[in-house]
């Protein structure tokens, strides 16, 4: 193929020359066999990675709860012994 003609057609695909002069179907076909999904376990995609977790995400999720119960048991509380000052205050004045 002519320079400016391979030139062209590098330009139209964004690739270099050089990558259409050096192209080999024997190492694109390594490539693609070797870098299917799931073949890498340490690539970073998220349908590939491996989120090796070291806790059970339900034991968090009622950790999380248990403490929502007992903040809420303290703002209970605590409007209870409002109330309870504001009534003793009445009575004495």
């Amino acid at each position: 193929m002519e320079d400016d003609k391979l030139e062209r057609v590098a330009k139209a695909l964004d690739v270099s020359t050089e990558a259409i002069k050096s192209f080999s179907e024997e190492k694109l076909i390594y490539n693609i066999q070797n870098n299917y999904e799931g073949s890498n376990p340490g690539a970073t995609s998220v349908s590939v990675a491996n989120f090796n977790c070291n806790f059970n995400p339900v034991d968090k999720l009622v950790e999380a709860y248990e403490e929502n119960k007992k903040l809420y048991e303290r703002l209970v509380q605590a409007e209870k012994d409002k109330v309870s000052y504001l009534e003793d205050f009445i009575k004495n004045n």
